[in-house]
This record gives C-alpha cells, structure tokens and sequence, in this order.
C-alpha cells in the first residue's frame, strides 16, 4: 500500500511539473442578503413596502474558470468563463444564459497586452467604472447612477466583440472595444465600440472613456452586439446610445476620495426595462448628466464605511422638461477574513420635475420603481469569495 502511494506522488510530482506552465482557476463571489425598500410598483401591487431575500445587492453573485498557458516568448494563450446566477434560486442570470457575465478566449504578451474574442465587457466598465462607487465592491449595484444610463454598473456586455487591452506601462493601461452586429447587408444594425484610458500614479488615479452602442436600424437584429430581447441585457431600446465621462480618485492615508462625470445621449428611445418596470417611449430623445462625489474610510484594516452623492440632470426632448436626480448611498463593511465580509448598505434617491416624461425614482437592485418620487433601500448581507 505505501508503495503504490508513493509511486502515485512521484507520477503526480512530473505530471505536476509538466503541466507548471498552464493553469485553470475555478473562482466566485456570493452575495446573499435580506433588504427592504420603501415603496414599489409591481405588477400586482403600487407603493407596497417590501421585505425579501437578496441575491447580489451589492456585487452579483458568479462563478467561473479562468485559465493561461504559456507560449514563451513572453506569450500567453487565455480564457474567461464567466457565470452570474441568484443565490436566491439558483438560475442562471444575464437571461438564463450559460456564461452570462463573460466568456472569451484570447493571446496576450508581456510588452503589448492582449487580445481577445467574446462576451466582454467594454472600456468604459474597465477603465472609468471602478473610479464609480457602483463600479467597485463599496457601493454596487445598489449606487448605480440613475436606470444605470451609463453602463458603469455594467447592465450590459458586448456580444461579438475584438477587444485590445494593452500592458501596464508604468501605470498607463487603454485599450478598445469593438462588438460586431454579425447581420449581412446591415453592419451598423446592433453594433457596439468603445475605448478607454486609465492612469495610476502613486495616490492618484484619473481614466477617461468613450461607449457608443448603435441600436436596431432595419429589423430587430438579437444577434447583435447587445442583447435586445425582452428581458435581455439592455435597460434602453434606442436606435442610438453614447456615453462618455472623465473621473479620478485620490488615496490619503486610510481614506480615499472620488469623483466623476458622465453624459449619456440617447436617440430614437422606445422603451426601457430597469427593476423589472417597463416604460415605453415614442422614438424619445433623452440625456443624462451623472455628476458623483465618493468616498472611503479604513477604520481599522477590517472595518471600512463609504458613502457616494449622485447628482443626475435630465432631459426628455419631447416634453422639453429636466427631471433631477438625487442619489445617496452608505455603506459599512466587516471583514471576517479575506474571503469573507458582512455589510450594512443603504440607499435613497429622489426625483423632481419628472411630471409626464415616464421617468421614476428608482435605487439600483430595488424590488420594483418607486411609486413616489422616492424610494429608500436598506439591506444587509454576506459575501463570500473563492
């Protein structure tokens, strides 16, 4: 028996040893919760309190394999494969798909960076978003700007996109994104292109981003660049959605201090789909202005509070009104280790002059739009990483 063992160690240590310079990770993140919120509109109830269970109130809840094999030469063959799923359930998010939240393969060099294909995510999310409050893991998706106009809390990924995302050249990463309408005959119908700047030095950072998302321009392509379908990927069905912003954050000690601008243009709107509330529109044009200032604060290196102010501005074209939005979250975070944390998180936002424009009050991962012109989400969770 003992010499079996061993000989099944030494054939493990060389096929160890063979297989040294490629590897696969299997990875996750589970955010499980309970929240209430103030007042929503269902479509079965209007202005019901609501007390449930949560599942990823704060980061959605996933799980993936992630895997590199060495070429040499500084080169390396990658791939992501990412699934986002309800702790609550157990079904599949991102509408019942597989690998939801990311999934492509792709080389990648040492000096140059990497390129790949698949469902990504674009450069606004990766180079502008974690400057957000909402686009890191104090604040969520709970802090999303407004209907998340301006994909920093990533609603939406980019089908059938080339993506180039270069090396770190002393702290200067870019990069863009190009998702294909794979429609012949019409190569603008669902197409998606964005590109992306990021710079860390020391305790600043500062990025800058660019996102255009062309919608349907004939018939309705699903196949395209983003996910059209009912209860798809889109808040926005619009012929046409723009979105740029600048942002930096600044470390001093324990604390560190944010802010950001984003304006999202939208043309030829027809609806949109945010906290299970649709809205219709007719062929609308309609712009955002995000203003964010943020914080954060090391208590202790367990104990961390956060707290963002969003300051949204409006404007519907054919009503000519400019609804404003209001947007406060907090956030207090206990680590129990380094895989896992407890929170107390909340959220209010307000709206004003939306009088006939279709627009609600609505936090980010509520049960519903509001009812009012407020709506105030409380939750409290776990979240565990492997």
């Amino acid at each position: 028996m003992k010499k079996t063992l061993l000989a099944a160690a030494v054939v493990g240590a060389f096929s160890a040893s063979a297989q040294a310079q490629s590897s696969v990770t299997l990875y996750g993140l589970i955010d499980a919760g309970v929240a209430y919120t103030s007042n929503s509109t269902t479509s079965t109830a209007s202005g019901s309190k609501n007390f449930r269970a949560t599942s990823g109130l704060i980061n959605g809840s996933r799980w993936g394999l992630k895997g590199a094999e060495d070429l040499g030469g500084g080169n390396k063959a990658i791939f992501v494969l990412e699934n986002g799923f309800s702790i609550n359930n157990g079904t599949s998010g991102q509408n019942g798909r597989m690998f939801g939240r990311q999934a492509f393969v792709g080389l990648q060099n040492d000096k140059f960076g990497s390129v790949t294909i698949g469902r990504q995510y674009d450069s606004l999310v990766d180079y502008l978003a974690p400057l957000t409050l909402n686009g890191s893991s104090f604040g969520g998706t709970i802090a999303a700007h407004p209907y998340d106009n301006d994909n920093t809390n990533n609603s939406f990924r980019v089908n059938n996109s080339v993506k180039y995302s270069s090396a770190n050249y002393n702290g200067l990463t870019f990069g863009g994104l190009y998702g294909f309408s794979n429609k012949a005959g019409d190569f603008a119908n669902n197409r998606a292109f964005s590109a992306g700047v990021n710079y860390a030095n020391g305790p600043l950072t500062v990025a800058a981003a660019y996102l255009e998302r062309q919608g349907n321009t004939g018939a309705n392509n699903t196949s395209g660049a983003v996910d059209t379908s009912a209860g798809g990927d889109s808040v926005f069905a619009a012929s046409k959605q723009r979105v740029w912003g600048i942002g930096g954050n600044y470390a001093f000690g324990p604390a560190t201090v944010g802010l950001v601008y984003t304006h999202t243009q939208l043309q030829g709107l027809t609806g949109l789909n945010f906290n299970s509330t649709a809205v219709a529109f007719g062929n609308d044009g309609l712009k955002f202005d995000n203003f964010e200032v943020n914080g954060r604060y090391m208590l202790t290196p367990a104990v961390s509070l956060s707290a963002a102010y969003t300051y949204t501005m409006a404007k519907q074209d054919s009503t000519d009104k400019k609804p404003k939005f209001h947007t406060v979250t907090l956030q207090a975070d206990y680590r129990l280790s380094k895989r896992t944390d407890v929170y107390l998180t909340g959220s209010y936002q307000h709206i004003s002059d939306n009088e006939g424009t279709g627009l609600q009050a609505g936090v980010g991962a509520a049960g519903g739009m509001s009812s009012t012109s407020s709506q105030t989400v409380v939750g409290t969770g776990i979240r565990h990483r492997f």
